[in-house]
């Protein structure tokens, strides 16, 4: 339930991450903006990450209520965190994609959605585990799973925005 969440709220937030100035057209603008390409990438990257981050400290204790499973543990909180850094680092770089399409709100989940199979999987894997009562030594595999996308597509995102924004 904790990952479904996260994945159509991720998604409901990430397609206005660069709405705003595609609606106003203000895209040129933020292209001539003296500042380095990929920080604009990251700042957008960081303010998804807080919504997500926000979202998820608002669903946990519902969770808790609701379902009377703990989910604050440590490895839960830390596979939380890696896999929600994974999904915005893709979200926000598909999103800077979609933003001048005409159909982005639709155009954006299907991009994201099959890209980020191996996050959720990995996710769920780990929440699982961890609440099943196994290791850090059982779960270990899905953290570096974890790990690794993260460090594979923030790399690709840093290297391929300003290709993206030259296109816009």
């Amino acid at each position: 339930m904790l990952w479904t969440i996260v994945l159509f709220a991720g998604v409901l937030g990430l397609h206005r991450s660069f709405g705003a100035e595609a609606d106003r057209g203000s895209l040129a603008a933020l292209l001539l903006a003296p500042v380095d390409r990929s920080a604009i990438y990251f700042g957008k990257m960081a303010a998804n990450l807080l919504f997500m981050l926000a979202t998820e400290l608002m669903i946990l204790p519902i969770l808790l209520v609701i379902f009377d499973v703990n989910l604050f543990r440590v490895w839960i909180l830390v596979g939380l965190l890696l896999g929600t850094l994974g999904y915005v680092s893709v979200g926000t770089l598909f999103a800077a994609l979609t933003a001048s399409t005409r159909a982005r709100e639709t155009m954006l989940p299907v991009l994201l959605l099959p890209v980020m199979v191996p996050v959720f999987v990995a996710g769920v894997g780990l929440t699982a585990g961890i609440l099943d009562g196994d290791t850090l030594m059982d779960v270990r595999n899905w953290l570096a799973l974890l790990i690794v996308y993260d460090l594979i597509f923030i790399a690709i995102a840093y290297l391929v925005f300003d290709l993206i924004w030259e296109q816009a």
